[in-house]
């Protein structure tokens, strides 16, 4: 993306970058929560956004390697990008997933999940958006907590209900075993974020 031939400043840049990440980690959720709304397909528009935030995470490798003076230390950069990348990378597996196994009709917990991601990604977008005012950023970052908690509650109560109702089809109770881990996986990431985020601020105020 021409970062060499950049004329804004390489410090703006990174933050340039990161809320780039973020705008499509709260996009790629968005997206997800809305298939497992409607019981749709939007597995290739995640693919496509998996592909835009790859480029983005290299961008920010790029200009680390390219910045002696970065605005926090590059290990604490690449983490956070990584970490953004990998939450999308897990959201377009899950689309690709229900796809795979032709999930549907979608039940109930699993909306549930998709509403609590696409809030996830809301928030860490803000939060991404706080970085360089971090006297702001305290509850933005509790109330990703809160999401992951509530995930948490969500897909306990969704796994006792797969495998307390006894006429579900064994294939049934396997893919929706392995979509709930993957959307809770995904849920603990935006967590993860949450706290590079606040490990960042504290380590550099």
């Amino acid at each position: 993306m021409g970062l060499k031939l950049s004329l804004v400043p390489r410090e703006v840049r990174f933050f340039e970058l990161f809320r780039r990440e973020a705008a499509l980690v709260r996009e790629t959720l968005a997206e997800l929560s809305l298939s497992l709304r409607e019981g749709t397909s939007r597995h290739a528009r995640l693919r496509d956004l998996e592909h835009q935030c790859d480029d983005v995470a290299r961008d920010v490798y790029n200009l680390t390697n390219l910045t002696f003076a970065t605005p926090f230390a590059p290990e604490d950069i690449l983490l956070l990008a990584h970490s953004l990348d990998g939450i999308v990378g897990l959201a377009e597996e899950a689309g690709d997933k229900i796809d795979l196994y032709h999930a549907t009709p979608i039940p109930p917990p699993a909306v549930q999940l998709g509403a609590c991601l696409a809030e996830a990604g809301r928030e860490l977008e803000s939060a991404v958006k706080l970085i360089e005012d971090p006297a702001r950023l305290a509850p933005v970052l509790q109330e990703v907590h809160r999401i992951e908690n509530e995930g948490d509650k969500i897909t306990r109560e969704a796994l006792h209900q797969l495998f307390a109702a006894n006429h579900k089809e064994p294939a049934d109770v396997i893919k929706w075993k392995d979509l709930y881990d993957l959307l809770e996986q995904t849920v603990d990431e935006c967590e993860s974020v949450a706290e590079i985020i606040e490990t960042l601020t504290v380590k550099n105020a």
